[in-house]
């Protein structure tokens, strides 16, 4: 062989070894998934009352064998979860088409539907003998948490199920239009364009319980799906209500705290639930108002960052004086994966709005905390199990039950990062940089 040839076959080595094949990379991106369902298949179960199958996800699992545990006072399955694994499922149908997901979809809807009490609100919880919890606090037919879930789920289940099985999607319509009346009829009790004084901060009183944000999102996400569905121009006109109001709880600006974060409720900001940005933008698009989605890209951009070199917080109270704001009071833990899907989710649909790949980038920074890219540096999240910890209780120490809501969030969050190339790349390298156990079964 002559020094020409051996020279062009060390120039081919080379580029082999050393320039990165990016279709193979693409494809391997493509492929990899933390997605395990194991653990949420394993809390739900499908029973059946007076002749009628439905689906019941349940709400605890606790360390070290995860058999389940009841609710003292309230229950075995509750609304909550139910709502939140409806959407997960049918989300993940769009990547599995399989069987077992959307036998899951048509049993849950049907557990939400029989949760519905006379008055258009939801119960909340079930008893070990699938009957009703209709006294306990947490389990009223009310305007509140579950209800809002249900009817997000349910919204999101009849434009599914138009696809799918018309016939089927018609038997939601009433019960989700009752849902969407009642609520739209209680929130008029809310004087519009009234304000309060909390803690320095004008807020508005026309959100429900007058200044909760937090729940105003979840109202705003699933009324957004409703309108899509229905056109109900009443519905139109309270999911503008609705983000005028989260709008004015937003506080701070880029150079101080807390740098245009949405108050949860009153001047309390808590890390759990809070949907606004992603709310506000998923409105924004469906009625063209860009100025939903700048503020929720104010919060992405200045608060998120913020919260994240601060290694998150659980809650925090600011009060405003002279124009000038401070933290009254502050705490850290706990932290949940119920924290951080909202924040991922608003991330991802920030980037459908302005393409910015930073945005992107940023949801797949976020999520790694669900691999150890947290305070104390332990994964929360096994993806040999599906199992996800119900959260990190102090500097040293995890709770390590598994229960429904941290299941679903997490796998909600691993599934919208998932589906962007950007987000997901982000968190593959971060699974890779710290060698994050996904093989070996070392994560418990």
């Amino acid at each position: 062989m002559t020094n020409l040839s051996y020279k062009i076959l060390f120039i081919v080595f080379i580029a082999f070894v050393f320039i990165p094949h990016n279709k193979t990379q693409a494809q391997t991106t493509k492929e990899f998934s933390f997605i395990n369902t194991s653990h949420l298949d394993y809390l739900y179960q499908k029973v059946k009352v007076n002749g009628k199958e439905f689906g019941i996800i349940h709400i605890y699992a606790d360390y070290p064998d995860y058999k389940y545990v009841e609710a003292k006072g309230e229950g075995i399955a509750c609304v909550d979860d139910a709502a939140r694994a409806l959407v997960f499922y049918i989300k993940y149908y769009g990547v599995t088409k399989g069987k077992a997901e959307l036998d899951k979809i048509r049993m849950l809807t049907n557990f939400l539907l029989y949760m519905q009490a006379d008055n258009g609100f939801f119960y909340n919880f079930i008893w070990k003998d699938y009957s009703r919890d209709t006294t306990f606090r947490t389990s009223v037919a009310e305007p509140n948490w579950w209800t809002w879930r249900a009817i997000w789920a349910l919204s999101e289940s009849q434009r599914f199920f138009l696809k799918k099985d018309k016939k089927f999607s018609q038997t939601i319509k009433p019960q989700l239009d009752r849902a969407v009346s009642v609520t739209q009829h209680w929130l008029k009790k809310f004087e519009d364009d009234s304000t309060s004084n909390y803690g320095g901060f004008i807020l508005p009183d026309w959100l429900p319980y007058e200044t909760a944000a937090d729940q105003a999102a979840i109202l705003v996400k699933g009324f957004s799906i409703y309108y899509q569905l229905n056109k109900n121009p009443e519905v139109k006109k309270e999911i503008e209500n609705l983000c005028r109001g989260i709008m004015k709880m937003q506080a701070g600006d880029g150079n101080n705290f807390p740098n245009y974060a949405f108050l949860s409720w009153q001047n309390t900001w808590h890390m759990w639930g809070n949907s606004q940005s992603d709310a506000l933008i998923e409105a924004g698009q469906l009625l063209h108002k860009s100025e939903y989605i700048n503020c929720a890209l104010k919060e992405i951009h200045n608060f998120y960052p913020t919260l994240m070199k601060m290694n998150y917080l659980n809650t925090f109270v600011v009060e405003k004086k002279s124009g000038s704001i401070s933290i009254k009071d502050s705490s850290r833990y706990s932290q949940i994966a119920y924290g951080i899907r909202p924040m991922v989710y608003a991330c991802i649909r920030a980037y459908s709005a302005d393409h910015d790949i930073k945005t992107a980038r940023l949801a797949g920074k976020i999520a790694a905390w669900l691999l150890g890219k947290n305070i104390i540096g332990k994964p929360m999240y096994n993806p040999n199990t599906g199992v996800c910890f119900d959260g990190i209780e102090n500097a040293v120490s995890l709770n390590k039950n598994s229960g429904a809501e941290s299941t679903i969030e997490a796998l909600l969050t691993l599934l919208a990062v998932e589906q962007n190339q950007f987000a997901k790349s982000e968190l593959i390298h971060y699974h890779n940089l710290y060698s994050v156990p996904r093989n070996n079964g070392a994560v418990e």
